[in-house]
């Protein structure tokens, strides 16, 4: 096997335990609100602690990355969230949990923004969106599992040890990486020179490309309108990261297996949207030319899955709502490794900055959606109000992609 194959396959891995340690807290949100008696409006606040630190943490983490490179600060980031999973099972009360979360946020920024400058510097520039596709695929594989993992573990150990058995694997994965990646092809023993060469020589990435600051990549207004959308866009994956499981049982009255059942398919179908999206991305950048095809895919699934949320909200039957919810997860997945390669395109020697500039943008729409929804069905007591702004948001988000422009690197953008 090529060894950029290999570097994936880590990378695959570190997505799954990234989404397992994330999507937990929903699967278990009845519990943890039981065990400490918190009602919506509060849990909401749980969540969205950690939201905002992976907001505010994406940033400096990307390029901390760019700069001392994603084996040593992905080894970091890894143990420090894994260390508060684990104390997320010592909660106990709603101050502490609060804390404990936000800190929890603060490392698991750092994942995606430096698993890019991974794929930026291992993998030649045509495969960029596939490898994308494949990292989010398996972190949608990491939701699926999570309910059927986490809930018989619940049931076994308790909602407390469950959070303790995932710290333990994040630290395992930390001790690995850290021992067998290297920053760079040419870095790696085994590797072959005729690998190396074909990585080097087809990268966005090139040696001795200079660096800058991300508040100056910043100005590019591709990338303002990459942030925008992606904030918009982080307004539905959050509804599916943190409240699906409320929705379903308090919204919908669906027993604890049916929302196990929609959630995992949900997931399933979410992998699914992301290879078929990256794939199709670069089938059609091949064909049209890159701003084609990272447009047509990112415009077409984000739309597609604004008037899915609109239908699920508007249904009266559960099972249809889920099964049109599932399919929301698939469409607007479809979009989401084609940003992640857009932040290379744009980004290249600086993709982890450019990554950490969107998805803080994203992680702020997180926020806010975590927050409103918790506060608008404690007052409201309807469940279906969110789904109707989501689906406005990601209306507005397909419509940006077309003031996106892959074309435009931030370098020759700055030149000029």
């Amino acid at each position: 096997m090529n060894y950029r194959y290999r570097v994936l396959a880590f990378l695959f891995g570190l997505s799954i335990i990234t989404f397992l340690d994330r999507v937990c807290m929903n699967m278990v949100s009845k519990y943890v609100k039981a065990d400490l008696t918190l009602n919506n409006a509060q849990f909401g606040w749980i969540l969205g602690a950690f939201s905002l630190a992976y907001a505010l943490f994406e940033i400096p983490t990307g390029v901390l990355g760019d700069r001392i490179g994603p084996r040593r600060v992905l080894t970091r980031v890894v143990l420090w969230w894994s260390g508060f999973t684990a104390l997320t099972g010592s909660a106990f009360g709603f101050f502490y949990l609060l804390v404990v979360r936000f800190l929890f946020g603060m490392g698991e920024a750092g994942a995606y923004p430096n698993a890019s400058i991974a794929i930026s510097r291992w993998f030649p520039a045509a495969e960029v969106g596939r490898a994308q596709s494949v990292i989010w695929a398996a972190g949608r594989l990491g939701g699926a599992l999570t309910p059927l993992l986490v809930i018989p573990l619940v049931h076994w150990v308790g909602w407390r040890w469950a959070f303790v058995v995932l710290g333990v694997v994040g630290a395992v994965w930390a001790a690995a990486w850290y021992v067998w990646f290297r920053d760079e092809p040419a870095q790696k023993m085994g590797i072959s020179a005729q690998e190396v060469a074909h990585i080097e020589a087809n990268r966005h990435v090139k040696h001795g490309e200079h660096q800058l600051p991300w508040h100056v990549i910043v100005r590019n207004p591709d990338i303002w309108a990459l942030m925008l959308m992606c904030h918009l866009f982080f307004y539905a994956a959050y509804f599916f990261t943190n409240w699906s499981a409320t929705y379903f049982q308090e919204g919908r009255g669906m027993s604890e297996q049916q929302t196990q059942n929609f959630i995992s398919l949900s997931y399933f179908l979410g992998a699914i949207g992301c290879l078929l999206g990256g794939w199709l991305s670069d089938l059609l950048c091949k064909k049209y030319g890159l701003k084609i095809g990272r447009r047509a895919v990112g415009m077409g699934g984000l739309g597609l899955s604004s008037a899915l949320f609109l239908a699920a909200g508007l249904t009266k039957n559960n099972e249809t709502a889920g099964y049109l919810l599932a399919l929301c997860v698939l469409s607007k997945d479809l979009a989401l490794p084609v940003a992640f390669a857009v932040c290379v395109d744009i980004g290249r020697r600086n993709a982890g900055t450019v990554t950490g500039a969107m998805n803080f943008a994203g992680q702020m729409g997180g926020f806010f959606i975590t927050i409103i929804f918790g506060q608008v069905v404690e007052s409201t007591h309807n469940f279906n109000y969110p789904l109707f702004l989501i689906s406005g948001c990601l209306l507005v988000a397909a419509l940006l992609w077309l003031k996106i422009d892959p074309a435009k690197n931030v370098k020759i953008t700055i030149e000029h």
